[in-house]
């Protein structure tokens, strides 16, 4: 457990629930719910990870609790948009949000001005999956330069300076991070591109206006398996069981200490009463655990969670600290 001010205020706030009015009203209320639909907001575009994995998760919640699961994309700003809505929603667990490592891990360190505090204004449920990012590049573009490897890559940067497209998902999104911290361990430079999430990014990418992208595993694996574009590394510590023959970035190109894994969790506006977070961290974990949704997760190349509401609070501190070192050390920064 992580023993920090900012860690003990963040459990405070995910626990504070568990002082329950002793009213009947505020009981009775907890009791029925959910008496109507559930809104999961998902701060990117349909298509993306952040949006795959919610809709692969609410069927399931809505069978569990008897009341539909809607989702609701609510897109832009490196996921500022949607985070915020929900941060200024009731916590009475009608609105919840599939957050990211960009809405509750990078985009504090990030943006000069944030219109949600990723502690104070939620209480975390549960950690959904995490993904690796992959280092993608457009294949035509590959063929005819001649490049193979992460190696061939980095050096026709160095030989082209300026003249490399790399498309994010967003300003502060780990697809934004992954591919400024490769440009700063590997000393190249490329003109990033911000999307409104991953699909327009990659339809461009495939298209071949753009050149490279650091994607989410499970958004880009269709268009891998079609060819359209070439998968040249994992961003993560190891690699990745859904894609076996690609190495790790860091075995690549020897980049030591290489490492941008993304992960997206479930959290709730804060005051949201800990027996409805509880029942759906409860329900999710169930849900996860199955053997189909494994496999399901699998093919995309996520790893299941569903851990507690306290164990999903101390990943969300440790990821802060972690990405705020990455920020800086890149040198990115959005106003």
């Amino acid at each position: 457990m992580l023993k920090t001010a900012r860690l003990s205020k963040y459990l405070g706030a995910a626990f504070a629930a568990l002082i329950i009015s002793a009213g009947p009203t505020s009981l009775q209320a907890q009791s029925s719910w959910p008496n109507r639909p559930v809104k999961i907001v998902v701060p990117f575009p349909p298509g993306g990870t952040t949006d795959i994995l919610a809709r692969a998760i609410a069927p399931d919640l809505a069978k569990a609790f008897g009341q539909q699961f809607v989702i609701e994309n609510k897109s832009g700003a490196g996921g500022n948009l949607g985070t915020e809505q929900v941060a200024k929603s009731p916590g009475d667990g009608y609105t919840i949000l599939m957050g990211t490592v960009g809405t509750h891990g990078i985009n504090r360190a990030l943006y000069a001005k944030l219109p949600y505090d990723p502690f104070k204004d939620f209480v975390p449920i549960t950690l959904v999956a995490g993904v690796p990012n992959v280092m993608v590049v457009n294949a035509d573009f590959a063929v005819a330069n001649k490049i193979n490897s992460v190696n061939d890559f980095i050096r026709y940067a160095k030989a082209n300076p300026g003249k490399l497209n790399m498309a994010s998902s967003g300003n502060g999104t780990s697809i934004h991070l992954a591919g400024e911290l490769f440009k700063s361990m590997t000393g190249t430079f490329m003109t990033h591109f911000p999307y409104r999430g991953s699909s327009p990014a990659l339809l461009d990418l495939a298209g071949g206006n753009m050149h490279i992208m650091f994607d989410n595993l499970p958004s880009a694996m269709q268009l891998i398996k079609s060819g359209k574009i070439r998968a040249f590394a994992v961003t993560s510590s190891q690699r990745s069981a859904a894609l076996p023959d690609i190495p790790t970035v860091e075995e690549a190109a020897n980049l030591k200490g290489f490492e941008a894994s993304s992960w997206f969790g479930l959290l709730a506006p804060a005051g949201t009463p800990a027996d409805i977070v509880n029942r759906i961290q409860q329900e999710v974990a169930k849900s996860l655990a199955t053997p189909a949704m494994k496999e399901r997760l699998a093919t995309l190349g996520a790893i299941p969670s569903g851990n507690t509401p306290a164990q999903f609070a101390a990943i969300i501190e440790s990821e802060h600290k972690k990405w705020a070192d990455v920020v800086k050390a890149s040198g990115a920064k959005v106003d």
